[in-house]
């Protein structure tokens, strides 16, 4: 066995070395001198830094038919936020996947869209900005089933990719060449051509060769790129063909920084953790449960429990940390299954608290994967659109593996209140301390600290934010944090309207949804009309907005199920708001052909709709402004507006 290893080793790196040499021809001079912000870390200085992270999943790697966007899937445009709320939540590191796809012009240069490469720093600067970890990678740029991937490990055209991915690297490293070492960069993600079997000996050799132009690349370009850590996965990031006798290569760092002690290393090694994968990725209820102490043997997986933990984490321990190179798990979790199993929730607690304890007993860095999914089968632990936490439970699993004692957690009571900036509604907001030994250091809106005895004031364990500080905010959500003096920070998000300008007219709208899946590709809007009046209204003259995100550039249609009207007497248009607002860029609008008549006074008139893309691709309902989640039946609902001859009469434009 111990020849079979050497003798693949050897044949592997001497491929890598090769194909390197080919492409190269770079000078071994690494250019111009390290920032004086930048730190020289060890191994173990770095994965103490690190703690903690979290995934920026499904945003800027999203891509539709080979073109890269944040909000293609689903998710909302990135804002500081959002990120000041997961730092506030107790991460310290966050990995940003990212796509290049169509966006890399062609040969021999392949420049990167400007504009996507400036987008990437912005976000990177979120997150570099609030002193947190960064990590960086092309993602979905290797996988085989993704249109316009050019990353591939079993395509033909070795040389092309390769010189194209030298360049790619070189335009990245070259746009942060001088962050400092809380910038890491990461080759790529998941690469492998698909086949779930033992890696192909071949593929592999080209999987490490990028691997090393990777290393080189970056290092060439010089300043704290010469000394930064970089990151580099195995076939697939899957730790037994990582570690095992299958062919990984660990790429030398021939042109690293002179000033890095000759006794460290600065490459670390990408893992991902999704074992069992029937309890922690399978879109089905039949196992819901983890760990010794589940309660259903039936729902428990067969495999893949602590002592498989153990077993993994120290593999890479003993083929990697021993060796000075730290080992990121840069992607972990377990998907919602609490339809099928109200207990599903703690033992996705149990098994992430497991999993991030194993890891920093073993020098790793655990990296949860969040893919702004919540509910069923979802990985979030945020709502991206609301800023608010949804599963504290999982968060509070994390910190407590890592070493902080949960019941140091500081609590608020609410965690989402609503504030009307019409003068005759306002109200200050109060919220409920529990302080759990700690005190109130401050609150803060993004990087804003509230003025305490005149933005909110302090009674015993009651904050009250004020009226007048709430009365400034723009309509939409308004997000603080609560920061303590010892765990993890919380929040309030406080949805902000303003009804002064609401209709006041002779009818008035009931609705609810008869759909309230959050992810779904059709809308099914219900809806009532009812005159409020002393005299009837001529149908003709009767407009109904439903305002939601239409989450993509795809033509829509328009159906009517059934009308008290009748459906051929109902019109309707599409229109995008000219400015989007919070929860909207897009509304329906429901008419009615003369034929309709009148609307008599006291009556209504009932209209099931239904509105789906062309292409019956997806809707998120919960980022929509009109989205009634909660009733079952009509209730008078002003997020959706009614005018008669054009004036509003009922409702609260977004």
């Amino acid at each position: 066995m111990r020849e079979k290893v050497k003798a693949i080793s050897t044949y592997l790196l001497a491929m890598v070395l090769a194909t390197v040499a080919v492409i190269s021809g770079w000078s071994p001079t690494a250019s111009a001198a390290l920032t004086p912000d930048f730190r020289q870390l060890n191994a173990s200085q770095i994965v103490a830094e690190m703690g903690a992270g979290w995934n920026l999943g499904n945003q800027l790697e999203a891509s539709i038919n080979g073109m890269p966007g944040e909000t293609m899937w689903n998710n909302p445009t990135i804002t500081p936020t959002l990120i000041q709320m997961v730092k506030a939540a107790g991460f310290k590191t966050i990995r940003i996947p990212v796509s290049y796809l169509n966006l890399i012009g062609s040969a021999p240069d392949y420049t990167i869209d400007a504009a996507w490469l400036n987008r990437i720093k912005t976000v990177v600067d979120y997150a570099y900005n609030e002193g947190l970890y960064v990590v960086i990678n092309i993602h979905g740029d290797g996988f085989n089933s993704v249109n316009g991937a050019w990353l591939l490990v079993n395509a033909s055209n070795q040389t092309a990719i390769r010189a194209k991915y030298q360049k790619v690297w070189e335009q990245i490293a070259n746009k942060f060449a001088d962050y400092d070492e809380r910038l890491i960069f990461e080759s790529m993600n998941e690469v492998f051509d698909g086949n779930y079997n033992n890696p192909n000996l071949t593929y592999y050799a080209n999987l490490n060769a990028y691997n090393q132009i990777f290393v080189d690349t970056v290092r060439q370009t010089g300043r704290n790129n010469s000394a930064r850590w970089l990151l580099v996965p195995g076939w697939n990031t899957t730790i037994d063909y990582t570690v095992g006798n299958y062919g990984f290569v660990m790429p030398t760092d021939q042109y690293r920084s002179s000033t890095i002690p000759s006794a460290e290393k600065r490459i670390m090694i990408s893992v991902h953790y999704y074992s069992p994968w029937d309890f922690a990725g399978e879109e089905s209820g039949s196992i819901t449960q983890w760990g010794a102490t589940a309660t259903d043997p039936s729902k428990r997986s067969t495999w893949g429990q602590e002592d498989y933990l153990e077993s993994q984490l120290k593999s890479v321990y003993d083929a990697f940390v021993v060796q000075g190179y730290p080992a990121v798990i840069g992607e972990f979790g377990s998907i919602d299954k609490s339809n099928f199993d109200s207990t599903n929730p703690m033992y996705r607690e149990i098994y992430a608290k497991a999993l991030t304890a194993t890891a920093k007993k073993y020098g790793s860095v655990p990296v949860y994967w969040d893919n702004g999914f919540n509910g069923q089968f979802g990985f979030g632990l945020f709502d991206r659109f609301t800023n608010t936490v949804t599963q504290q439970g999982i968060i509070d699993a994390i910190m407590s593996g890592m070493g902080a004692p949960a019941g140091n957690n500081s609590g608020i009571t609410p965690t989402t209140a609503t504030f009307d900036k019409k003068t005759a509604n306002q109200a200050d907001i109060p919220v409920t301390l529990t302080l759990n030994g700690n005190t109130l250091s401050n609150i803060k809106n993004g990087a804003a600290t509230l003025v305490a005895g005149t933005d909110y004031t302090v009674s015993g364990s009651t904050v009250t934010i004020k009226k007048a500080y709430l009365a400034a905010q723009a309509v939409g959500t308004t997000t603080l944090t609560f920061n303590f003096s010892a765990g993890t920070a919380k929040t309030i998000a406080i949805s902000v309207v303003d009804t002064t300008s609401a209709g006041s007219g002779s009818i008035k709208v009931q609705m609810y949804n008869g759909n309230t899946t959050a992810v779904t590709n059709g809308l099914n809007p219900r809806i009532k009309i009812v005159n409020t009046g002393t005299s009837a209204v001529s149908l003709s003259s009767v407009k109904v907005r439903y305002y939601y995100t239409v989450d993509g550039n795809v033509a829509q249609t328009f159906f009517c199920d059934w009308s008290s009207a009748g459906c051929g007497n109902i019109t309707s248009t599409f229109t995008a708001l000219a400015t989007p607002k919070t929860n909207a860029d897009h509304y329906a609008e429901i008419g009615f052909a003369s034929s309709a008549g009148s609307l008599a006074a006291g009556q209504s008139i009932d209209i099931q709709l239904r509105i789906s893309k062309n292409d019956w691709s997806n809707y998120t309902q919960t980022n929509d402004y009109s989205f009634n989640v909660s009733d079952t039946a009509y209730v008078d609902w002003n997020k959706v507006t009614a005018y008669v001859g054009g004036v509003l009469s009922w409702g609260v434009e977004p």
